[in-house]
């Protein structure tokens, strides 16, 4: 593994971006790339969309959201989606992303970073326990909320 960096999505990283696969039994706990690349779009003040490269390869992806008016708090410094190539997981990418995330919520006033994620085996809730993450409550899906502070 190279150098790793972020750079904004653009139209040069957009179709690297929504290929990017995953491990078998992860498609159900992740949305394609291409919703969250479309929902960058339609909130372009708040949404922060970046793709993760390893030299000049895509290997992930990561959409936070940062509005420090949005009516659930959940939602005021989040992470809405982080994806990472199946053949890159466990290689620090996703963390990288994560943290690097971390740092602009911490750049905007923020004090915390949350994220939302279905439970489940194949799920990213151990992911996201390493990272620092810790369990705060349920949305009213059903849904973990985890929060890292900063």
């Amino acid at each position: 593994m190279g150098e790793l960096r972020l750079e904004e999505l653009s139209a040069k990283t957009i179709v690297a971006a929504n290929n990017l696969t995953l491990r078998r039994g992860q498609e159900q706990f992740v949305t394609p790339p291409s919703y969250a690349i479309a929902d960058a779009y339609l909130s372009p003040i708040t949404s922060w969309p970046r793709v993760v490269l390893d030299g000049d390869e895509v290997v992930g992806f990561i959409r936070g959201n940062f509005d420090s008016e949005a009516t659930q708090e959940e939602f005021r410094s989040c992470i809405w989606r982080v994806n990472v190539a199946a053949n890159a997981q466990g290689s620090g990418i996703g963390r990288f992303a994560v943290l690097a995330l971390a740092e602009e919520a911490k750049s905007r006033g923020f004090d915390r970073v949350t994220a939302v994620w279905e439970p489940g085996d194949d799920g990213p809730e151990q992911f996201f326990l390493r990272v620092g993450f810790t369990i705060s409550g349920q949305s009213q899906y059903g849904e973990n909320i985890g929060v890292l502070g900063l």
